[in-house]
């Protein structure tokens, strides 16, 4: 059989991975040249820097007054040890899992924390738990947006305004592209690398009032490694959250991080970003509406993610193999697409159901999404005819 004709047009830009995330339309090293590189980032200069970071992502994310800013280390992972490992142990959890992600901070608070107390509202992949049922006299943890899921909260109004438990929330494929209801927050999580493109490594993290009160009242019974203090003789560390870190940053991602805002300022703030991860899921859905080989993993449009976005293909010649088999067509699908230079990274997470993970958040153009759709067309089709010739 001959090779299926191949689209005419290409994605300007493939990289669709979920992390890291594409750089911003229009990066460029050129940018960095003035990084303050080669002193101490506790120099003036630097600590202003890393200040000026801070002050920044605070305006664009529209944090509230009192809420403060801290950049820490270890990516959005480092952010959330951090906050389990400090601040959980005062209550009983209720610990939220739909996706790989929750399952991770499962196992942190039952079988690293060894918390007794812990109730753990988990489902598959593709659904989101009863959150009628979360108990708010709790603390309750949970991710806003399941990256490996592509299943996401539809909005805070399940959180209790009266709640006396804490609110820690990883938010870090939500942030940037998802309207995120901070006073319901108490603490919060997010990483560079993700939504905005950042470069690795660091994390940040957002305590509301009500978590530092948490911080300053309440000692966790078990040692905290170095990496984790966030008070100092029963005071919050007031100097880690005006860029005084905790350990070393890399002043050049700090750069990198400031050019990504003002990128972020040139296309219209937070309500801009939010409405770029909408087209490009728009052009998304306008494609798997009309193929009959593909559904999205979320079974609920008002809870699918506007940026980690999932798709299982539901032809039964591919949904009815078993899981190693489907695995390995969704391997050689990705791959041909990768070969091709038109899309990268694009299969599922290793813990997810087999299939397809495009990413959509703001620093993706909407055309090179548009341009990818027929060649996921054409991969489908090249895969499936190659298996049947196999058979």
């Amino acid at each position: 059989m001959s090779e299926l004709t191949k689209p005419a047009a290409r994605p300007a830009n493939p990289r669709f991975s979920s992390g890291p995330c594409s750089k911003h339309p229009g990066h460029s090293l050129d940018n960095l040249k003035n990084a303050f590189l080669g002193r101490s980032h506790r120099a003036p200069e630097g600590l202003a820097r890393l200040a000026l970071a801070i002050d920044r992502t605070s305006d664009l994310l529209g944090l509230p007054e009192g809420y403060r800013l801290a950049i820490v280390p270890g990516s959005d992972t480092g952010a959330m040890e951090m906050a389990l490992w400090s601040l959980l142990g005062a209550r009983g959890v209720d610990m939220l899992s739909w996706e790989s992600f929750g399952r991770t901070w499962t196992t942190d608070i039952v079988d690293q924390l060894k918390l007794d107390d812990v109730r753990v509202l988990e489902t598959e992949y593709g659904e989101l738990p009863d959150l009628s049922k979360v108990d708010f006299t709790r603390d309750v943890v949970f991710a806003w947006n399941g990256t490996t899921s592509g299943v996401r909260v539809p909005n805070g109004d399940w959180i209790a305004d009266d709640r006396q438990g804490l609110t820690i929330c990883d938010a870090t494929s939500a942030a940037f592209a998802q309207d995120l209801d901070w006073p319901r927050l108490d603490v919060t999580t997010f990483s560079w690398q993700k939504a905005l493109g950042g470069e690795a490594g660091h994390g940040m993290l957002v305590l509301s009032p009500r978590a530092v009160e948490r911080l300053e009242s309440y000692t966790p019974p078990w040692p905290m490694p170095k990496v984790f203090l966030l008070t100092k003789n029963g005071k919050l560390a007031e100097k880690v959250f005006r860029g005084a870190t905790i350990n070393t940053p890399s002043m050049l991602c700090v750069e990198d991080w400031l050019d990504t805002l003002d990128w972020a300022h040139s296309v219209g703030g937070l309500e801009g970003l939010m409405a770029r991860a909408d087209a490009n899921t728009a052009a998304i859905t306008a494609w798997v509406e009309k193929t009959a080989w593909v559904e999205f993993l979320g079974r609920v449009p008002e809870s699918r993610s506007n940026t980690s976005v999932c798709l299982k293909i539901v032809d039964p010649a591919v949904a009815d193999l078993p899981g190693d088999e489907q695995r390995a067509y969704v391997a050689r699908f990705a791959g041909l697409l990768d070969e091709e230079g038109v899309a990268y990274d694009i299969a599922s997470h290793r813990n997810a159901p087999p299939g397809l993970r495009i990413w959509a958040g703001a620093t993706v153009e909407t055309s090179d999404l548009a341009a990818l759709m027929p060649w996921l067309d054409w991969a489908y089709k090249r895969v499936s005819s190659t298996a049947t010739q196999a058979a």
